[in-house]
């Protein structure tokens, strides 16, 4: 896929981020950082991406003329379906628009795209099913479970960037999800999908600039569609990826530790400063478990997956 390609598959990401017309300021403003920070594999620059679409300079249409491949036009559709599923089920908006992007597309019968689809809408659906599988124990018991959970979860999260399935990135975000969830059920508290959506907003991580992110990082690397293989033994190009999922996933864990055990009365600022210390020192911590993380990523596949944000 060439620089046209990657952009023009950029450019139908944020156009699916931004389809329901319901993003705050703060959002839109990070997934344009996020858009235009990435660099391509041969030092191209981004930057205008997203500006691009905000003036309506790339439409859908010409965006989807720029893909002649069908694999490319395929990658485009899971993509958009994977910003859109992010935070949460599709709105009548969102599916009107993928409605028109498959169109554009030409890809109304398309099996492949139709598969990932359905295997996106099911992860992102998992992420906020209900669980009553927990019970809150002694302190100390639950303590450890816990701790073990986060620590589970951010090697788990780390492995997922080193696969360069567009899937794999899709489960890092209700991973994330879930294991805030069991985390305030653990202290008694059953949470919804928009409390969850508004703790991690406080602490500046948007759901969908996430995924932005993360899927542009490998789109702009060439990574996604390479042999598992070689994007494992290709440690160095995906390192960054990799830690910033596994800090991000331990950081948040332990701030939601924190959070729900002292009966969740810090206030923004404090929420947001602890994360901060606590993502510095993730990223130390981090490079104990690379070897762990790699051994992780040669195991997963998407059936494993799936149970796992089910768990």
């Amino acid at each position: 896929m060439n620089t046209n390609e990657q952009r023009a598959v950029l450019n139908i990401m944020i156009q699916a981020a931004l389809a329901d017309g319901r993003k705050s300021e703060g959002e839109r403003a990070t997934i344009r950082e996020a858009a235009e920070s990435l660099v391509t594999a041969d030092g191209v620059t981004l930057a205008g991406v997203y500006q691009d679409v905000l003036l309506k300079r790339v439409t859908l249409e010409s965006a989807a003329v720029a893909l002649p491949q069908l694999e490319h036009r395929q990658l485009a559709y899971e993509m958009a379906v994977c910003v859109i599923d992010a935070d949460g089920l599709q709105s009548e908006s969102e599916r009107i628009f993928l409605a028109a992007l498959r169109q554009h597309l030409r890809l109304e019968n398309d099996d492949t795209a139709k598969a990932a689809a359905s295997r996106a809408d099911a992860i992102a659906a998992a992420a906020y099913a209900p669980d009553t599988a927990i019970s809150a124990s002694s302190t100390s018991a639950t303590d450890a479970a816990l701790d073990k959970r986060i620590l589970n979860s951010a090697i788990l999260n780390g492995a997922l960037e080193l696969l360069p399935q567009s899937w794999a990135s899709m489960a890092i975000i209700p991973l994330q999800v879930r294991m805030v969830y069991r985390i305030g059920q653990s202290y008694g508290v059953n949470l919804d999908q928009g409390h969850i959506k508004e703790f991690l907003a406080t602490l500046g991580i948007g759901l969908t600039s996430q995924y932005v992110e993360q899927i542009g990082r490998k789109l702009v690397g060439g990574l996604l569609g390479k042999a598992a293989g070689s994007m494992i033994g290709g440690l160095g190009r995906a390192a960054t990826g990799m830690a910033l999922s596994f800090a991000t996933t331990y950081a948040l864990g332990y701030l939601a530790k924190l959070y729900y055990a002292g009966g969740r009365v810090m206030s923004a600022e404090l929420l947001r400063s602890t994360y901060q210390d606590l993502l510095a020192s993730a990223k130390g911590t981090q490079q104990q478990y690379l070897a762990t993380i790699r051994d992780r990523a040669s195991t997963l596949n998407p059936s494993e997956v799936m149970r796992l944000v089910k768990e």
